[in-house]
C-alpha cells in the first residue's frame, strides 16, 4: 500500500478545513499537486458528456435551479427522451471523446415506471462501450437494488452546500435525504459522483463544511464535482454576488487534498471561467470535464474550445484515469 492510500482520511475537522484554505496560495497547490500526482497522471482529464432526458417541472424548489416548477424561467416541460433519442445522443458524444455518458431527470425521486424506462436507457449507453451516469434525485434501497442490477456505473446526488445552509438554498427536502441516498447507493456498491456548487452567497466556513461532509463519509464518493453557481433569471440566487476565482481554485485544491483518489470534476460554470482560471483549476487537482454546450439546461464551453485548450496545456483526454495507487486510493 502507497502513502497516498495510507493517507486517505475520513476524520477531518473543520479547523483542519480552514486551515488548509487559509494557506498561502502556493503552498496550497503544491500539496494539491503532491496528492494529485500521488494518485493520478497529473496531464489526464476524463471526459464525460451530460443528457437532459427529462427537463422542467421539477417540484424541488432548489434556489440555483431553472428546473423547479417554483419559478418561471421559460423552460418548458418535456417528457422522458424517447430512446432512440438517447441512444443519437450517446453516440454522438462517444465520437467526441467522451468516455462517459450521464442522464438527468428533473424529478424529485424516480417512480418504478419511470425507473424502469431509465434502465432501458442505461442498457442502450452501455452497448455502445460507455460508463453510464444517471442522476433522477433520492432513491429508495429497492430502486438502488435495480440500478446497480442494470449495471449502472455512476449515480450523481450532490449534497450542494453544507448542513448549515442548506435550509438557506432548499427547503422541499432535507440534509438526511440526501445522506440516506448516498448510503443506499454506498450498500449497493454503485459509484458515487456527489459534490456541490459554491458561489451561491455562502461562507468560508461553508465551503469548508461542504467538503468536510464529503470526505467523512464511510467512502470518499468517486467523483467529486465542484459547480460554480451559473445563475439563472428569475431564480432566487440570480444577482448574486459573484466568487472570487481565487476562492474557487481554493476550493478544487482542498477537495483534491481531503479526497486524493477521487475524480475531481470541473463542473458547471465553466463558460464564465477564463482560459487561464481552468488551468489553474486543473493544477490544482481538478481532473474531469463534462464535455458539449449544454449541462442539462445551462450553456457549457464547445467541444472544439476544450481540445484547444488541452493542447495549449497539453492536456490528454483519458477515460480510464490511470491511477498510480489503483482503485483502492478512492476508498
Amino acid at each position: 500500500m502507497t502513502d497516498a492510500v495510507q493517507s486517505v482520511r475520513h476524520d477531518w475537522t473543520l479547523d483542519e478545513i480552514k486551515a488548509l484554505f487559509e494557506l498561502p496560495f502556493n503552498d496550497l497547490l503544491f500539496q494539491a499537486q503532491t496528492a494529485h500526482r500521488a494518485n493520478f497522471d497529473p496531464n489526464a482529464v476524463q471526459i464525460s458528456t451530460l443528457l437532459s432526458i427529462k427537463t422542467g417541472a421539477c417540484p424541488e424548489d432548489c434556489a440555483y435551479c431553472p428546473q423547479s416548477a417554483k419559478y418561471d424561467t421559460g423552460l418548458e416541460r418535456e417528457r422522458l427522451l424517447p430512446i432512440e433519442e438517447v441512444r443519437a445522443a450517446a453516440i454522438n458524444a462517444r465520437e467526441n471523446g467522451a468516455t462517459r455518458f450521464c442522464m438527468g431527470a428533473a424529478w424529485r425521486n424516480p417512480t418504478d415506471k419511470n425507473l424502469d424506462r431509465v434502465i432501458e436507457m442505461i442498457s442502450v449507453v452501455k452497448d455502445l462501450g460507455m460508463e453510464t451516469c444517471v442522476t433522477l434525485g433520492m432513491l429508495t434501497r429497492e430502486q438502488t437494488r435495480k440500478l446497480k442490477t442494470a449495471g449502472l456505473d455512476y449515480y450523481n446526488h450532490n449534497l450542494d452546500t453544507s448542513p448549515e445552509y442548506y435550509r438557506e438554498i432548499i427547503t422541499t427536502r432535507n440534509y438526511q435525504d440526501r445522506l440516506d441516498t448516498l448510503e443506499n447507493l454506498r450498500m449497493e456498491d454503485i459509484n458515487v459522483c456527489c459534490g456541490g456548487i459554491i458561489g451561491m452567497g455562502e461562507t468560508d466556513t461553508d465551503r469548508a463544511g461542504l467538503l468536510q461532509q464529503l470526505a467523512n463519509l464511510p467512502e470518499h464518493p468517486q467523483s467529486v464535482p465542484i459547480n460554480l453557481l451559473v445563475q439563472v433569471e428569475n431564480t432566487p440566487l440570480y444577482g448574486s454576488e459573484e466568487l472570487d476565482p481565487i476562492e474557487f481554485v481554493r476550493t478544487i485544491a482542498v477537495a483534491r487534498i481531503m479526497m486524493p483518489g477521487s475524480v475531481v470534476r470541473l463542473s458547471a460554470g465553466r463558460t464564465a471561467m477564463s482560459e487561464e482560471l481552468q488551468a489553474l483549476c486543473f493544477l490544482a487537482g481538478a481532473n474531469s470535464i463534462f464535455y458539449g454546450d449544454t449541462l442539462l439546461t445551462t450553456p457549457n464551453p464547445d467541444n472544439n474550445e476544450d481540445l484547444e485548450l488541452f493542447d495549449k496545456l497539453g492536456i490528454v483526454a483519458n477515460g480510464e484515469q490511470a491511477r498510480e495507487s489503483g482503485d483502492t486510493a478512492a476508498a
